[in-house]
């Protein structure tokens, strides 16, 4: 029997949109990040409200492109910078297309938890994430996201580890399942938008996090002050900026050595993330009270 009607099937249209990480400090929002985009764009320390900026990570295939954005914990602001970052989340009511709200699954939601209340200021559509599966039986994973649902209407719910991946894969089908029908927003060959010179400054933070204790890391802003890339070698010039004297004391070291190993950390990390070699120079700056400082937090990219 001969049949003139085609039986292809019509491909599937092309996704593209905006999903938000969000959720309390050391959720594993950058984990997350890094690992839904299979490389490290996102710096992670143990230390809570490591993530100051919102990052732009851009996962893309033949039919989809998400532009994961990574956002800074959500806390109660208590200076100038910390309303900053806060307001890199609240953008999202009007950038994103989908919220992925990211929970430690060992942790219970608490009362008057933060994240509900910005959940309904954002009102976007939002997915329940459940991370450190690795650590729970399926009776808890259940459990704990039963009593997040209690606080919040989610659109759907997924398990996942953020460490080694498990659950990720089906969690960006998912995303995508939500993301608009329209072109990508990005060349699909290109991971960020973001500039070498901020992922340079990123990564000297990172290791402030590392070899520094308590307050310290809290209170240092890294500015690329010159960044010249040649073929083999990129020459960098960095500012840390502390908000008193004495911390400027403690960041140095005796007889340099703790500046000494922080560049030594820090250029390793560069190289590694260029693939060539870099000449890094760092210098203390003290700038009373940048933190609370308009001028100051826009120099610094924080706007």
């Amino acid at each position: 029997m001969n049949s003139s009607v085609s039986d292809k099937k019509e491909p599937d249209p092309h996704r593209a949109g905006y999903a938000g990480i969000i959720g309390l400090p050391n959720a594993g929002k950058s984990t997350l990040f890094n690992q839904l985009l299979g490389q490290k764009l996102s710096i992670i320390t143990p230390k809570a409200q490591t993530t100051r900026h919102r990052i732009q990570g851009f996962y893309s295939d033949d039919n989809s492109q998400i532009v994961f954005l990574d956002t800074p914990g959500i806390i109660q602001p208590a200076y100038l910078l910390q309303q900053r970052m806060m307001d890199q989340v609240h953008r999202l009511r009007v950038d994103a297309d989908l919220l992925l709200h990211i929970v430690d699954g060992r942790r219970a939601p608490e009362p008057g938890d933060v994240v509900f209340e910005t959940l309904k200021e954002l009102n976007v559509d939002t997915m329940l994430i459940v991370n450190k599966i690795d650590t729970l039986n399926e009776e808890r994973m259940k459990e704990v996201a039963a009593r997040y649902a209690n606080h919040f209407n989610y659109a759907d719910t997924v398990f996942i580890s953020a460490l080694d991946g498990t659950g990720v894969d089906e969690l960006i089908e998912k995303v995508k399942e939500r993301m608009p029908q329209g072109p990508a927003f990005y060349p699909k060959e290109e991971a960020s938008d973001f500039s070498m010179r901020f992922f340079v400054s990123e990564l000297i933070r990172e290791q402030l996090f590392l070899l520094y204790q308590q307050e310290i890391p809290y209170s240092c802003a890294v500015n690329i002050v010159e960044y010249k890339e040649e073929p083999d070698l990129d020459r960098i010039h960095a500012e840390i900026v502390v908000n008193r004297d004495s911390q400027k004391g403690i960041l140095i070291g005796k007889k340099a050595s703790r500046l000494k190993e922080l560049g030594i950390r820090s250029r390793k990390e560069i190289e590694q993330m260029t693939g060539k070699k870099a000449h890094l120079e760092l210098f203390v700056k003290v700038r009373e009270k940048w933190r609370d400082n308009e001028t100051f937090l826009k120099n610094f990219g924080y706007r």
